[in-house]
């Protein structure tokens, strides 16, 4: 029963790790586009900040000197793998950035997302023994989660106005159903809250992007097969 379950635990975060790996290759295409321009043109390079600053936070988390017991070494391995991207794209986007403020602006915010994630791994090291350091990380890295899982919504309201589903790639919300259906299965196998609730929530918010995709994908491509009888010069 121990090996089945151990097993489990395994094939749960293996999982998550290769729809992560999906997520984190999802700005592939934006980047070869300001490798071709030579420009991050109209570009926010905020939203690449706030990943990694994430992925740091739930690297430590899954860390075995924070999170007592072990067993949680996927949730640093898949952390650990999205930092680097985000390093990556960051690198880029200073590198490409139209101006000197811009460029200014982003290493700026670069430095402060690394002394943030300092000072929360250094309190979480000087001021806490466990099982609180656990639980300090662990609330940390949910807040940190949940406020990832929930800016698509604005995405989603922009669907629902202009019921179009341009600005919401399919494999996109798909990658992320599937991520947060692991890596909760994970965390439920786990009994680990700081897992599973944020990315139980990840469910819910990919399964309502999905159904927005299904119902405004058809109404879009209907009205966009009329394209033809408008002329453009």
């Amino acid at each position: 029963m121990s090996s089945l379950y151990g097993l489990s635990c395994f094939a749960a975060g293996l999982a998550g790790n290769v729809f992560a790996l999906a997520l984190a290759l999802s700005p592939v295409p934006t980047f070869k586009r300001v490798l071709k321009a030579k420009s991050t043109e109209q570009f926010d390079g905020l939203p690449y900040l706030l990943s990694l600053l994430n992925c740091c936070i739930c690297l430590w988390y899954g860390l075995p000197w924070v999170s007592d017991g072990g067993g949680r070494a996927l949730v640093a391995t898949v952390n650990g793998t999205g930092a680097l991207f985000q390093l990556a794209y960051i690198s880029l986007f200073i590198f490409y950035a139209d101006s000197r403020t811009t460029r200014l602006k982003i290493t700026g915010l670069l430095f402060l997302v690394v002394f943030a994630f300092a000072l929360i791994a250094h309190a979480s090291i000087a001021l806490f023994d466990q099982p609180v350091r656990q639980l300090f990380v662990g609330s940390v890295s949910m807040a940190s989660l949940v406020s990832m899982f929930a800016s698509p919504l604005a995405v989603m309201g922009l669907v629902i106005r202009t019921e179009c589903v341009e600005f919401m790639p399919f494999y996109l919300s798909l990658s992320t159903f599937l991520m947060s259906a692991s890596f909760a299965m994970y965390g439920l196998l786990l009994r680990d809250f700081f897992i599973y609730f944020p990315n139980g929530l990840g469910v819910i918010l990919g399964a309502m992007q999905l159904v927005l995709y299904a119902y405004y994908s058809r109404r879009w491509k209907s009205s966009d097969s009329s394209a033809p009888l408008l002329a453009y010069s």
